[in-house]
């Protein structure tokens, strides 16, 4: 699988850091590790003499709070409900795949912990322990449009009562979690307690799940029937119901002060299909060169319709690989069964479509035009740093990023330029916004006006005072390097001066989460969703500490930088400030239409984000044993195994290796692209 956006109700309700293998790369088709360091080692396995119990504090806390957790009966049910499964939709996957054999894929490091929630938790791994394999209550149907395109995952069926403010879920009998209990309501509540518990050491879910900030009721009716109130009445009132998923309660019974550490290498029971044994984790704590996940043999969802024709390798196995350029070479030995060809030089120079792999046809390629949000990658500016901070000066950065050369020069043409950090969003997004173009004569203008009219003997700008225009451009995609390369001749030409850092994935992202950066060249990708978000990047909370003096508009000067935030340009607006919640309190499209529109213009005239590039399509290679179903993905997919659509054909595998090594053999070539969701001209 490869790393993408999770359907999560944290990434699809949060947006999530990009990592370059997730939205480029896609190197050898992994889920890179964005925090883990090499020298992460993982302890052994969980055993404990003198097991804790946590079942009379949970029912503490359940009581403590009789207004949010409602115990009720199958009597109290209103008469009225209309219940439903979402009716007919067109079936996932293909019934021509075949199951079985072994997904050779890649991770860069080894993963730190195998907990799914707390520090260290959400990494690229936390996909094949959670995100991607998860069933949830509900699930977004990827090829039908639409706020209401719902197919039952846990649940059999649902009602919404819209005036109330509350989902009613009914839970599928057959759903069960992997270590054997049944899935029931015992565990959705148990689901706030977890999230609300300081034990997990998790700001966002404690906030996210707060009593009172989304959710303000869960009421159990009986072990398979349960309701959630929520806040507002918001057009995605269901999705935040549906997009949720259960809380192993038997297997948390121990949750209490030392979670991180009782938990760190305990595999969480899943409702998905792919686990990792104790056997598999007992071996991990001598050997790290791979890890591997089973399917389960006896999954409840196997025969469920919108399931049974996906997930189905026998068995993921993740190879360590650090270094894109040794897992390009175990993709073209065999060793790795695709590689993302996202990236120019991959495409057009490694391995291009009259390469001998190619034309033989033992590795076929594909090209599939999406229907998605884009990853806003681009250069976002930290406005508390100094220079930064001065607005011209960022107008002055605008106008000399040269992002058409980029485009041109690097992505041969392919991509096209990013508008405002909220592309894709149909129209939700803003129609006539345009992303400011390379202007040599509009920097100079900008950058005068902060002061800096002279070039010193380097030919960079100094102000009166002889400082030179110079910031620090910080990255952690180190495939990308040559994109920064780029911007940094072209902005000297302007008399600024690029500082490049680059670093490994982790260092750059907790550079940026502590605030350190002056600019940083990164991407949140996002899920498919009626609406973009705001909160999490652009509302003073998430800047400063008490941001403003009582007037609730004027900087406080005593404020100080919140780290570990997404809010990357540490932007403190009230008037984008107020906007932000009256949007995230409405229940009108149309309203929120608009006032979407009036913050990416407050959000375009500070000019702390140049929009970089977007990808309309996800290019990816796989040798010819791997196989997709006709019209080869999904509408609203980020990358080729997302939902698990694949399969291995396990009796073309040996002679296609053994025409690698016999030139002489060859099988029809397959240089394919899927443009049915491109957009017409």
């Amino acid at each position: 699988m490869f790393s993408r956006r999770s359907p999560s109700v944290r990434s699809s309700l949060v947006v999530k850091l990009v990592l370059l293998a997730t939205t480029l790369l896609f190197a050898a088709c992994s889920k890179p590790n964005a925090d883990a360091p090499a020298s992460a080692t993982p302890p052994a396995a969980a055993t404990t003499s003198t097991a804790p119990d946590n079942t009379a504090e949970v029912a503490a806390y359940y009581k403590a709070r009789p207004d949010f957790f409602v115990f009720k009966t199958p009597a109290d049910l209103p008469a009225d409900l209309a219940w439903t499964d979402g009716g007919p939709l067109p079936e996932l996957g293909s019934p021509d795949r075949k199951r079985g054999g072994t997904w050779q894929g890649r991770i860069q490091d080894f993963p730190r912990t195998l907990r799914i929630v707390g520090p260290d938790a959400n990494s690229g791994f936390r996909g094949y322990l959670q995100d991607e394999v998860f069933v949830k209550f509900g699930e977004l149907h990827p090829n039908v449009a639409g706020p209401h395109r719902y197919f039952p995952g846990l649940a059999s069926q649902w009602a919404v009562d819209l005036p109330n403010k509350t989902v009613y879920v009914r839970l599928d009998p057959a759903a069960r979690w992997s270590d054997g209990p049944a899935v029931t309501s015992d565990d959705v509540l148990f689901m706030f307690w977890f999230n609300q518990s300081s034990y997990i050491q998790a700001p966002w879910q404690n906030n996210f799940f707060g009593i009172g900030e989304n959710y303000t009721r869960i009421t159990r009716y009986d072990d398979l029937t349960f309701a959630i109130t929520l806040k507002e009445a918001r057009p995605d009132l269901l999705g935040r119901v549906l997009g949720l998923g259960p809380v192993p309660r038997h297997f948390y019974r121990e949750v209490g002060e030392d979670y991180v550490t009782r938990y760190n290498w305990r595999f969480v029971p899943t409702t998905g299909a792919y686990v990792l044994t104790d056997a598999e984790v007992k071996r991990t704590t001598t050997n790290r060169n791979h890890i591997t996940f089973e399917r389960l043999p006896n999954w409840w969802a196997s025969e469920k319709p919108q399931f049974r024709y996906r997930f189905n390798p026998a068995q993921l196995r993740l190879r360590v690989i650090r270094e894109t350029t040794t897992a390009w070479e175990s993709f073209l030995a065999g060793e790795l069964d695709a590689f993302g060809m996202n990236l120019a030089e991959y495409n057009y120079e490694r391995l291009p479509d009259n390469a001998p792999l190619v034309t033989r046809g033992l590795i076929a390629k594909a090209k599939f035009y999406n229907d998605v949000p884009r990853p806003n990658f681009g250069l976002w500016m930290n406005t508390a740093r100094p220079l930064i901070s001065d607005r011209e000066i960022r107008l002055g950065i605008q106008y000399a990023s040269n992002w058409q050369l980029v485009i041109a020069q690097y992505f041969r043409g392919d991509y096209t330029r990013l508008n405002t950090p909220a592309d894709g969003f149909g129209d939700m997004s803003h129609p006539t916004l345009r992303a400011r173009p390379f202007d040599l004569d509009l920097a100079a203008e900008h950058f005068a006006k902060a002061g800096f009219t002279k070039r010193g003997p380097d030919g960079i700008l100094v102000n009166a005072a002889g400082q030179r225009l110079s910031v620090t451009l910080t990255t952690g995609y180190e495939s990308l390097a040559p994109v920064l390369t780029i911007l940094q001749q072209e902005a000297r030409k302007a008399g600024l001066d690029f500082q490049v850092e680059v670093l490994d994935s982790s260092a750059a992202w907790k550079k940026v989460q502590e605030k350190n950066h002056d600019i940083t060249f990164t991407a949140f990708n996002v899920g498919v969703e009626l609406f973009p978000r705001y909160w999490e990047c652009y509302h003073s909370a998430n800047a400063y500490d008490q941001p403003y003096l009582a007037d609730g508009k004027s900087p406080n000067p005593a404020r100080q930088l919140k780290v570990q935030t997404n809010n990357l340009q540490s932007l403190a607006l009230p008037e984008l400030d107020a906007l932000i919640t009256r949007y995230d309190q409405s229940d009108s499209l149309d309203a929120m239409r608009g006032m979407a529109r009036q913050m990416e213009e407050i959000l375009y005239e500070n000019a702390s984000f140049s929009p970089g590039f977007a990808m309309p399509f996800y290019r990816v290679a796989t040798w010819r044993w791997v196989r997709f179903p006709e019209n080869f993905n999904v509408r609203f997919s980020s990358d080729s195994l997302e939902y698990n659509v694949h399969w291995i054909d396990e009796s073309q595998k040996p002679e296609t290796l053994e025409a690698r090594r016999d030139e002489s053999k060859s099988f029809p070539a397959s240089v394919r692209t899927y443009d049915q969701w491109k957009p017409k001209e």
